[in-house]
């Protein structure tokens, strides 16, 4: 006898009458799918888990505090310092950098917190927080992202990561292109998604992280983001390591460039790129390109990713490709494959990679580039990242 859940029970319940409604026209651009986030409030199936509504609501909210708590250690910490060494770090000014640290606290706070405040009012979680873990790692994580990609900061990182995509999708006749549906899953805070929108195509932003997804809606909304440049944060402050000027460490950076809006041909679904299913595209179904960027190799089983990217094309679909292969998941992971693996996999699945213009063999070529990188730091950390089209065959 299987086991139903109170959340089951209760969207049971409500699914007919938002059936209902969405009968009556009460909601105009609402899709199925769209009904089932609504009745089940989203919450009820994403309370747990590291990249979960409430953790990343959690963790944005607690920042502040957070933050504090780890200055109060590098305090603590100074202060055991002999007193000719306490000297020594007074004349260089040691007791302001840590005040400054404070100060790009409370800079970043103004965010974390319209961020926090955000999601309060359009998930209605005000008061369900309090069994989540809080993840400071994840917030800077998600501050360094409005740079990477929303300021002209990283312009020049952006670039050289999103030409070659691009350049595919430029191809396309321009008439042709309101027609073509594209996916691109794990969007992040969506900037290659909206510059593919931008292009003309219908194009769908997919993430799972919630860190993300509240992130990228402070960007979306009107009520907190109306004009370009309008936020500042200092997302390097955090990390004295690296740096060669003081200045440098605690630098604003405004964002975002732009202001994304949601629109008829750029749309964001927020759920596991694993349960999304291929749209209706009559004749065939299925979209016409999925873009995946620095994404499959989060994947706990890259081989059902690859399965999957390839179900939810339509014949003569498109996959375009463009990341490392930095397995995330550790011992989680089912496997972790070599570049020569994973195009095994694809190939196997059905995959024909085009290799015009391609400089390597079996379909991919490398770009170096680099990934939230902070271009004044004395470290860079360059990928020597693969792109690759390929297509299923018609």
């Amino acid at each position: 006898m299987a086991v139903t859940s109170w959340p089951d029970l209760l969207l049971a319940c409500l699914f007919p009458l938002a059936l209902l409604a969405l009968g009556c026209g009460l909601f105009q651009s609402t899709t199925l799918s769209d009904v089932h986030d609504l009745v089940s409030l989203k919450s009820l199936a994403k309370k747990t888990g590291l990249f979960s509504l409430e953790s990343a609501l959690k963790s944005y909210a607690s920042y502040p505090s957070l933050a504090r708590n780890e200055l109060a250690r590098m305090r603590k910490s100074y202060s055991t310092l002999s007193r000719a060494h306490k000297r020594v770090g007074y004349n260089l000014g040691y007791p302001r950098k840590l005040d400054k640290l404070q100060s790009a606290t409370d800079v970043n706070s103004i965010v974390t917190n319209a961020i926090a405040d955000l999601a309060k009012a359009e998930f209605d979680l005000e008061n369900s927080t309090s069994g989540s873990d809080a993840n400071i790692g994840r917030v800077r994580e998600s501050l360094k992202h409005f740079v990477r990609d929303w300021s002209e900061e990283c312009r020049e990182e952006r670039d050289r990561m999103f030409k070659p995509i691009l350049d595919v999708f430029r191809k396309i006749d321009v008439e042709e292109r309101s027609g073509h549906k594209v996916l691109v899953p794990g969007c992040g805070l969506g900037r290659l998604a909206w510059e593919i929108s931008e292009l003309g195509f219908d194009t769908t932003a997919n993430e799972l992280s919630y860190f993300m997804i509240l992130a990228f809606r402070f960007l979306l909304s009107s009520t907190t983001t109306t004009s370009s440049n309008e936020h500042t944060i200092r997302p390097y402050a955090h990390w004295f390591s690296h740096q060669r000027t003081v200045d440098s460490v605690f630098r604003s950076i405004p964002f975002p460039d732009v202001v994304p809006r949601l629109s008829s041909r750029f749309n964001l679904v927020e759920r596991d790129f694993l349960t999304l299913s291929a749209p209706p595209t009559p004749p065939l179904h299925g979209y016409h390109n999925i873009t995946t960027l620095f994404f499959i190799d989060t994947s706990l089983n890259i081989i059902e990713t690859i399965e999957h990217i390839y179900t939810l094309l339509r014949p003569g679909g498109t996959w375009i490709n463009l990341g490392p292969l930095l397995w995330s998941a550790g011992a989680q992971a089912k496997v972790e494959l070599s570049l020569g693996e994973v195009i095994d996999v694809a190939e196997a699945v059905g995959f024909i990679f085009d290799h015009e213009g391609m400089d390597g063999t079996r379909g991919s070529r490398t770009v170096d580039c680099e990934y939230t990188a902070d271009s004044k730091a004395m470290m860079q950390w360059i990928y020597k990242a693969e792109f690759w089209v390929a297509k299923k065959p018609k």
